[in-house]
């Protein structure tokens, strides 16, 4: 036979070879049917996220407290329910599954709704136009229905949000340089199709819903989701499906049960106290867990206090009794962030303004545009969202790297204590810009005794914007420092933290209205917040209030928290100092677990 030349059967068998190594599951073959999903998912959440308010005000006639509760409540389960779909997608069912349920789950849901759009007697009738006072609230069963259907898309939501950039990331082997470069570039198209379905759901799908038919508007995003569905399950022979591993949750409630039983324990004495590593003599000498200290307390969760309470391979008999080193540094890591989240709470409550009250201002004012062309209220969060990106273009592209050579500095970068602290600052600014607003708005109002008020509605544009840039600054930094905070296995727990705030940011919103309602309408005027008509409140005076607020939040920041936030790398910045520092936090695959945790976050907390 000549070299080179294959008899029929090696042939055969090469060719085999080959359609079997193009069929292996996994990479772009699967990703195609997995970005399909995402994108049909994304532009179906998007559509009923940022026009909840205006469907809630104009089709079943919520208003006052009972509006914000019902939007801020939905919007924070909605966030709260991912850290649930994190865990039974961690211990039970897998990436896939939960993915596959929490999307059938948003299917009924936005089914849900639309058939309240399309069947008017799912909703009380419509408002005497012009009137807010002569309104006729909805039947209890009414709302029963709709609160089903948004309480199927907040569940669907916490099986999603966990799951879908996770699920992509399995299909590539990351051990590989080929891997690890298809992943980068899964990440790219992963945003260019978010950004897409974005674009369309706050443009397109608004304006049918607003100008044209809710019914309509809420079936193209109902219909999307049927799509996605079909699409992903198309794909399903070209998956890699992980197994559940176990998730750090349970770990850290085993370190606080631990530590709770051994509380009695005396660590200063130090003799013969014997701390559980977790690992053999010879790995323990190799693999040394640096101890941080603080929260000391925790530490007894790992002391030895008999030599039975571990078996022969090593093994914890109780894992609720005794836990390793490791895993109880991991558990002060999560407490070490608490400082910083909570500055990025208040920083959030401020955003959870504008996709209530802002909404509700822009529906009491001049939106025409020309002579026939009116612009949708949830189009003002558009702007929030323009000047996110604007500012990230302008910080990378042209301050970063022109004013560096300019200047001939090797690093420009804000450092992350700086970044916080403008955050907080635009926050702070935000509400003061939209009380003044406000004021001028009813003032106008009153002036024309008419309910909308003749102002146009871009004037609204300045508070959406300092929005905006308070999620560039504030909520990017804070994620950034969720993310290298955390060692390298508790990266997924980053992205559950910061959905954890956005839900107790929405959570203490609706309580701060409640409490101010109430203390105001005690009052011999009429209270500050409630009831149909802005122009009879005074919601200036709220804002003002949650301005206030930020106040505090940035002198807590600036004398406390700021001590937890890490130097960056290479000391650059000398007033970063205190606990942080010697936590021992794991740098290495900070990119990796930024990437997945951060562009998550874009999904959902663009929260129009």
């Amino acid at each position: 036979m000549e070299i080179g030349s294959h008899s029929p059967s090696t042939r055969k068998t090469l060719s085999s070879s080959s359609q079997s190594l193009s069929k292996k599951p996994g990479g772009w073959r699967a990703i195609k049917y997995i970005l399909g999903n995402e994108s049909f998912e994304k532009l179906a959440s998007i559509s009923l996220v940022a026009n909840i308010t205006l469907y809630l005000r104009t089709k079943y006639n919520l208003s006052g407290i009972f509006l914000i509760n019902t939007v801020t409540i939905w919007s924070g389960s909605t966030n709260l329910s991912s850290i649930a779909g994190a865990v039974v997608s961690d211990v039970y069912l897998g990436r896939f599954l939960t993915l596959l349920f929490g999307t059938i789950f948003t299917l009924l849901g936005m089914g849900a709704i639309t058939l309240t759009a399309g069947i008017p007697e799912l909703r009380p009738p419509p408002c005497v136009v012009g009137e807010y006072s002569k309104c006729i609230e909805p039947e209890k069963w009414q709302l029963a229905f709709l609160f089903t259907g948004l309480g199927l898309v907040a569940l669907g939501a916490g099986g999603i949000r966990p799951c879908n950039i996770a699920f992509g990331a399995d299909q590539f082997d990351t051990k590989t340089d080929k891997g690890r470069a298809q992943l980068e570039s899964f990440f790219n198209w992963w945003y260019f199709s978010f950004t897409i379905a974005l674009i369309i759901a706050l443009t397109g799908v608004i304006y049918v819903q607003t100008n044209i038919s809710w019914m309509i508007g809420y079936a193209i995003p109902t219909a999307c989701l049927a799509i996605s569905i079909t699409t992903f399950l198309i794909g399903m022979h070209t998956y890699i499906y992980k197994t559940p591993q176990g998730t750090v949750f349970v770990d850290m409630a085993k370190v606080m049960a631990a530590a709770y039983r051994k509380r009695k324990i005396d660590l200063k004495s130090g003799d013969g106290i014997v701390f559980y590593n977790g690992v053999s003599e010879a790995e323990s000498k190799s693999r040394k867990t640096i101890k941080a200290d603080r929260f000391k307390f925790l530490d007894k969760a790992a002391v030895m206090t008999d030599p039975s309470e571990v078996d022969a391979q090593n093994m914890p008999k109780n894992g609720w009794k005794l836990c390793s080193v490791q895993q109880v540094e991991n558990l002060k890591c999560l407490f070490g962030i608490g400082p910083v989240w909570i500055s990025g709470v208040g920083c959030f409550v401020v955003m959870d303004q504008q996709s209530t009250f802002g909404i509700l201002q822009s529906i009491q004012m001049n939106r025409m545009l020309g002579k026939s062309f009116t612009i949708p209220p949830a189009w003002m969060g558009i702007s929030s969202m323009i000047a996110l990106s604007i500012w990230i273009f302008v910080y990378e592209q042209i301050y970063v790297k022109k004013f560096k050579k300019i200047l001939k500095k090797a690093d420009l970068r804000m450092t992350m204590q700086q970044r916080i602290t403008t955050g907080i600052i635009m926050s702070i600014l935000c509400m003061v810009v939209a009380g003044i607003v406000e004021i001028k708005r009813k003032e106008l109002a009153l002036r024309h005794n008419t309910l909308d008020s003749p102002l146009h509605v871009t004037a609204l544009l300045p508070q959406f914007i300092l929005s905006g840039l308070t999620e560039a600054f504030a909520a990017v930094a804070i994620m950034e420092f969720f993310t290298i905070q955390m060692p390298e296995t508790m990266r997924s727990v980053a992205g559950s933290v910061f959905f954890l705030s956005l839900s107790i940011a929405s959570y203490l919103s609706s309580f701060l209205v409640n409490v101010v309602h109430s203390v105001t309408k005690g009052r011999g005027d009429r209270a500050w917040l409630g009831g149909n008509d802005l122009n009879k409140n005074k919601l200036e005076y709220y804002y003002y209030f949650i301005a206030s607020l930020g106040v505090l939040n940035l002198f807590y920041f600036t004398f406390f928290a700021r001590k937890f936030v890490l130097c960056e790398e290479g000391g650059k910045d000398a007033a970063c100092e205190g606990p942080g520092e010697d936590s021992g936090v794991h740098r290495a695959g900070v990119f990796l677990g930024y990437e997945l945790d951060d562009l998550e976050r874009k999904s959902s907390s663009n929260r129009t």
